[in-house]
């Protein structure tokens, strides 16, 4: 799920011919502004709006003053629409932050890259689907719920520290974030992390040699202390869940 297959950058553009693809298309405007046609609509975009193509959608693209972008392809996303949207970004670019390192990445020579381009497949798409509810958040909670989902997957991450740059009491914040959220900051933490953890194991062949590494792509720098809290979550250790997984793909 959530598998970034390509992503591009187009410098000055003023139009793209029309075509489709067979996974869903995320184009962030870095530049300039335009229009995305589709058969029966269309959408307007500007400077760090996201246009968001589900697979098999004809569509083009057209500037008069020109367009730059950066656009990814993910296969088997889990959007929970069916028709082409367009966002915005927040005010601190945390989508186009995910979107310059996942262009990195992708074409970086990095060796076992691929887990960490997993693991950017997976944030984006919860981005998009957190920017495009429409459930209004106030606005402390969601300053708070962006900040770690930027930086969830930072070994070097405190959240207390972060918290604390609020002006407001720890107690307070917590209270309510809960309220908003369902959640604690702590747990949101927590369980996106985790999520980013299941889907890393499920996807994993060599299990003794990933764990590590999975742990530190999640945000965890010590191993045993990720393996604690995911046997927590999960019931048990992240190496016993990867082979039960895979075992059941095998009897599937």
């Amino acid at each position: 799920m959530n598998n970034i297959v390509y992503v591009g950058r187009n410098l000055i553009t003023f139009s793209m011919h029309r075509h489709s693809h067979e996974s869903w298309e995320l184009v962030y405007c870095t530049g300039g502004s335009g229009q995305f046609v589709f058969d029966s609509s269309s959408l307007n975009y500007s400077l760090g709006d996201i246009v968001i193509i589900p697979p098999g959608v004809s569509h083009m693209n057209n500037s008069d003053e020109g367009f730059t972008n950066i656009h990814i392809n993910i296969k088997d996303a889990t959007f929970p629409f069916k028709n082409p949207i367009v966002i915005s970004d927040d005010s601190d670019k945390h989508i186009l932050t995910s979107f310059n390192d996942a262009f990195y990445y992708f074409n970086s020579k990095i060796n076992n890259k691929q887990l960490i381009i997993e693991a950017f497949g997976n944030l984006i798409v919860n981005y998009v689907i957190a920017f495009q509810s429409t459930k209004p958040l106030r606005n402390v909670v969601g300053a708070i719920k962006s900040n770690i989902m930027q930086n969830c997957t930072d070994c070097d991450y405190e959240l207390d520290k972060y918290l604390q740059t609020i002006p407001f009491s720890y107690d307070y914040l917590r209270k309510l974030f809960k309220s908003e959220v369902g959640m604690t900051p702590h747990n949101y933490l927590t369980s996106l992390r985790m999520q980013m953890a299941e889907k890393l194991l499920c996807s994993t062949c060599d299990i003794e040699q990933n764990v590590s590494q999975i742990a530190y792509v999640c945000g965890f720098s010590e191993p045993l202390y990720f393996s604690r809290v995911f046997k927590k979550n999960f019931g048990c250790s992240p190496k016993h869940y990867a082979e039960k997984m895979q075992k059941r793909k095998n009897d599937e």
